[in-house]
């Protein structure tokens, strides 16, 4: 049989038309999970899903799942998906992409009449970007067991807004139990969000696995005095100290490349004062690594740097230093033969391709945990993402997804036609 083609310029289509709901002067969208606009973003969707035939279920996070039946509805899904809401100034494909990639796959194989043996599934998952309420990924960590749906249903926004009661707001609290569902296979389009394949000038990303990534709070404490009276000798500057660790930070990252990553993301300081010198400065750690190992040296060494300062071996001068551990994902492989499918279909229809890390944390990451799961990157212009000027080119999307439908295909066996 031919190879199937998904249609392009209604992908295009249907993105723009999602992106018109919560549009942003810059070209962007503001979606945020749970709001309004984000349960007429839902609206949207799954009228497109229920006009594909696919059978459409909401469980108690607000996971939306819709399912097209298989030859064979004994053998578990083959399922795609991603989110569909947005950072405060996100983007249009950020997540998107993923979700309407995925109803495109269901569009194309009833355009051409293909039943795959195995159903195949489409999931938007709830609340991944965490802006407005956290933990992050929130629909498939608790699909996934990573923590409980109380943790999720009573998470609270900067306004005491609950998650359940937003949920029922929208329209959007299920019933359906949260996990538990059988899945064969689980695969993820989405744009990169970096900036690695526009370099190579590459059109697909094989996904590999994912960084993992530990995440601190650190806190350094000395004292605040006067500016101009207390000789530098004299002083306990407590930011002076800390800029010996951020760049510490920075340093790890670089002798673990290519793929340390090493950032201090929020500073601030206390008492904030021109002519005072700083007696507390909190700050962020964030590093990553694909390699387990490779991460737990970095840690040991982010560490040391931390307690130097806290001896006065770096400054000179005793600092008190606390780290506060706030996160950690373990580096997450993705599964080789869902990966291969994904690596053998961009081969198969000419596109330039590498392998990929993922650097950024995805639904397909916790969903790894209970599924075999592969990811397919696209690129983005400049490499720009959480950001309204993020952009891809309909060519890339279109590619994406053309890679989709044959990995799920593959995956999925293609039965007779309808």
């Amino acid at each position: 049989m031919t190879t199937l083609n998904i249609d392009g310029q209604r992908l295009w289509q249907s993105l723009m038309d999602l992106a018109a709901i919560g549009a942003t002067p810059k070209g962007g969208n503001a979606r945020l999970a749970l709001t309004a606009l984000d349960g007429q973003g839902r609206d949207l969707v799954t009228g497109w899903m229920r006009d594909a035939g696919l059978t459409v279920t909401v469980d108690q996070v607000g996971n939306i799942f819709g399912r097209r039946a298989g030859r064979n509805n004994d053998l578990p899904p083959v399922m795609t998906g991603s989110h569909i809401d947005t950072q405060p100034t996100g983007g249009k494909f950020d997540g998107c992409f993923g979700v309407l990639a995925g109803l495109e796959v269901m569009r194309t194989l009833n355009d051409h009449g293909v039943q795959t043996e195995a159903p195949l599934e489409l999931a938007i998952w709830t609340n991944e970007e965490g802006t407005r309420f956290v933990p992050v990924m929130m629909g498939s960590g608790v699909f996934a067991g990573v923590f409980p749906l109380e943790v999720a249903l009573n998470a609270t926004d900067t306004a005491g807004k609950r998650v359940a009661d937003e949920l029922e707001a929208i329209g959007y609290a299920g019933k359906l139990p949260v996990g538990g569902r059988p899945v064969g296979a689980y695969f993820e389009a989405h744009i990169e969000q970096g900036p690695i394949l526009e370099a190579a000038d590459n059109v697909i990303g094989v996904v590999t696995g994912s960084l993992g990534l530990r995440w601190y709070d650190v806190t350094v404490t000395g004292m605040e005095a006067h500016a101009g009276p207390t000789p530098m000798p004299l002083r306990r500057d407590a930011l002076y100290g800390a800029t010996h660790v951020m760049q510490e930070v920075i340093r790890i990252a670089n002798d673990f490349a290519p793929h340390g990553r090493g950032t201090v993301g929020v500073v601030n300081v206390h008492p904030a004062s021109r002519n005072v010198i700083p007696g507390a400065v909190t700050f962020t750690v964030d590093l990553r690594h694909q390699d387990a190992e490779q991460l737990k040296v970095m840690d040991a060494r982010f560490r040391a740097a931390c307690a130097a300062l806290a001896e006065g071996k770096t400054t000179g001068t005793a600092l008190d230093v606390k780290i506060e551990d706030v996160q950690y994902f373990a580096p997450t492989p993705f599964a080789p033969e869902l990966v291969g499918h994904v690596r053998a279909e961009a081969q198969a229809r000419g596109f330039s391709h590498q392998d990929i890390v993922t650097g950024a944390g995805h639904d397909a990451v916790y969903i790894a945990g209970v599924a075999p799961t592969a990811m397919i990157f696209v690129p983005c212009k400049d490499g720009i993402s959480h950001n309204e000027v993020e952009d891809a080119r309909p060519e890339h999307l279109e590619a994406g997804a053309n890679v989709l439908l044959g990995a799920m295909v593959a995956q999925a066996g293609k039965g007779r036609d309808q």
